[in-house]
């Protein structure tokens, strides 16, 4: 079997190309066997007695190379957008277990010249099983996870290495992000660094694709150098084990600069409305807040990666008013925002005090062009 599967491989390799690289005359699909070996971050003390060894990666994943029929394909140098399904072994069987994963993704290369090799990122974002999770009786110990189901977060930067038109070799570095959103206590979450190595094998259609530029249409709307943002987010997280449900809200301004459609700077102001801060404020204060003392205010910084009309932002801001500290003075942000043509905006967030997920979020907002 090993020596059948080395044959193909050797003649795949040996293949004429049908263009320079294979992709935009020839979309066909792509699959990619990827492994990695990593560690898990100890981001607080408390988690250190989970960590028994060095986690596996194991991933299948299935993709599309774009071939410039759209604005932002040609904007991001023709990345490729699949689904990835994958298991990691935390290498702790009886406190972590498993996690079993399926997300979209999109693969970017870092630059415009495809020559025998280029670096590239991918991100991902999607759900995840664990199986082990915290149970008083049976898992107390397992302080990271308190749910079944969380959400997944994927970062990897990676050297796109073409052995030929079909295979591609990419070494790389992976973050990878588990976490319920503070739903379910308790929620530490899980952080892994890995380093691993996939193959990508192109599977070539028969005919070429006729290219189509992108119309003034889809560039106007793309094209907005300065914005404002108007959105309103709400959210759910857990005092603590077993506790009920409590609300957040928040209402998000920001000012937008774009340099270049790919890449926007951010500052702007958050108001925070959160049913646990009055909690907290009743218990130290010995009383409950009224509205503008229940308020937390920051102001804040940021960047987005854009994708067409999809935004990746990452925020940081310090909170300039709040009556007293039961968590935090730093707030992160880090999402997914859907801008429509009509200008409404819809925000898909996690909220986190140092590094700790404080509430995921859903939001619906406007932008104004200026």
């Amino acid at each position: 079997m090993k020596a059948r599967l080395l044959g193909v491989l050797f003649g795949l390799l040996g293949l004429k190309g049908l263009s320079q690289n294979g992709v935009t005359s020839y979309p066909g699909w792509q699959i990619k066997p990827v492994y990695s070996k990593g560690f898990v971050l100890i981001h607080r003390a408390t988690i250190g007695h989970l960590v028994k060894g060095y986690p596996d990666l194991y991933e299948f994943n299935l993709s599309k190379p774009t071939i410039g029929n759209k604005l932002w394909h040609q904007e991001n140098n023709f990345p490729n957008i699949g689904v990835t399904f994958h298991v990691m072994d935390f290498k702790n069987p009886n406190q972590l277990g498993y996690a079993f994963t399926a997300a979209p993704y999109v693969e970017i290369p870092l630059k415009k010249e495809d020559k025998w090799w280029r670096l590239s990122m991918r991100m991902a974002w999607g759900a995840s099983y664990l199986n082990k999770k915290f149970d008083i009786a049976t898992n107390s110990k397992n302080i990271a996870i308190g749910s079944h189901v969380n959400a997944f977060v994927q970062f990897r930067w990676m050297m796109t290495w073409h052995l030929n038109e079909y295979l591609t070799l990419e070494p790389g570095l992976t973050f990878t992000h588990y976490s319920n959103g503070h739903m379910y206590n308790p929620n530490l979450g899980l952080n892994v660094v890995g380093l691993g190595t996939g193959l990508n094998i192109l599977l070539p259609k028969a005919r070429n694709v006729v290219r189509q530029a992108p119309d003034e249409k889809e560039k106007a709307n793309h094209c907005k150098k300065n914005e404002l943002l108007a959105m309103l987010a709400f959210g759910l997280n857990q005092r603590g084990v077993a506790d009920s449900l409590t609300l957040t809200r928040s209402l998000q301004l920001s000012y937008h600069r774009r340099i270049r459609n790919t890449h926007t700077f951010i500052l702007g102001t958050d108001i925070f409305y959160d049913d646990n801060y009055r909690i907290d404020y009743r218990y130290t204060l010995g009383e409950w807040p009224k509205l503008q003392q229940a308020l937390r205010v920051s102001l804040k910084a940021g960047y987005a990666y854009n994708i067409g009309q999809v935004s990746v932002p990452i925020e940081i801001g310090y909170y300039v008013f709040q009556k007293f500290n039961p968590d935090a003075v730093l707030v992160t942000r880090l999402g997914v925002r859907y801008y429509h043509p009509s200008g409404l905006s819809f925000l898909f967030g996690l909220r986190t005090h140092y590094a700790v997920a404080y509430n995921f979020e859903l939001g619906v907002g406007y932008r104004l062009p200026l």
